[in-house]
């Protein structure tokens, strides 16, 4: 009987273990995306955005390779964040080389393999992978309105932890906070263009507005010098030159409100700036 007891004490023990290592984990999840919130939120630039999750992921986990890649064409990506290398940021990625990531962007759903040189995904490249000492990979796909648009790349070394359900649960949630970012950055970047396309405009009219005035100043003080206009409209009638008189009034007139209000109009009607007062759809 004493026996039995002290085995069900040593199974307790390892299941208490056991469970404050997967409450750690979370813990160190959870302070993992909070970091990334506070990061990503300081940056509307998505190059930035990337390079601080892919970090960020690294350090956590203690990776050998943590990268995200963006969608390219049908058999391209492009590298555009990496942990091991932070100076990689467009690199071309031929998908053929890497069957897991092909498969994430094919598929739009999570690829893990818990052990690579056993999973017959990775048949043809195994000889790479134990070149590089591959243990676990994840791909997990990023998504904005339901089109994969890039995928999150984690992979660990032999001696490192493999990874768990709870970390692959937790790289689905950094997935989904990255398309939602990439996507405030996006917005922000077409914003930002528009605007500067309109103040552009307005700075061409304004211009333009500001030669077509010189111009006529100067071509009439140009024929004030001439005697030879006023022996010219002496030859008018009288009711010809008042109607001059009131067409040049008009005209001055409507120049004077065109100076206040274009300007106005053509920046409210703009597309982009029409879009941002009606806020996102």
């Amino acid at each position: 009987m004493p026996i039995e007891k002290s085995s069900d004490t040593a199974s307790e023990i390892v299941r208490l273990e056991a469970r404050i290592t997967e409450l750690q984990r979370e813990r160190d999840h959870l302070v993992a995306t909070v970091d990334i919130l506070q990061e990503i939120s300081s940056s509307l630039h998505f190059v930035d955005i990337l390079q601080t999750i892919a970090r960020k992921l690294g350090e956590t986990f203690g990776l050998d390779r943590s990268s995200i890649f963006l969608a390219g064409d049908r058999s391209e990506v492009r590298l555009v964040a990496s942990y091991e290398d932070p100076s990689i940021r467009n690199l071309l990625v031929d998908l053929d080389r890497y069957p897991e990531l092909k498969q994430a962007f094919q598929s739009g759903e999570t690829v893990f393999i818990p052990d690579a040189s056993i999973h017959p995904m990775m048949k043809n490249v195994k000889t790479q992978l134990d070149l590089r000492n591959v243990r676990s990979i994840v791909v997990v796909p990023i998504k904005s309105q339901g089109a994969v648009i890039g995928a999150i790349f984690l992979r660990t070394e032999r001696e490192g932890n493999a990874f768990s359900e709870s970390d692959v649960r937790f790289c689905q949630v950094i997935a989904s906070l990255t398309g939602k970012a990439l996507r405030n950055a996006h917005r922000f970047e077409t914003l930002n263009k528009t605007q500067k396309e309109v103040t552009q405009a307005s700075r061409r009219a304004e211009l333009e507005r500001i030669a077509l005035l010189a111009f006529m100043r100067r071509l009439l003080e140009r024929y004030a010098k001439s005697d030879e206009h006023v022996w010219a409209e002496s030859l008018l009638p009288k009711a010809s030159d008042e109607e001059l008189e009131r067409l040049v009034g008009v005209a001055l007139q409507v120049f004077a409100e065109e100076a206040k209000g274009s300007d106005d109009r053509r920046v409210m009607g703009t597309p982009g700036v029409q879009e941002a007062i009606r806020g996102p759809s």
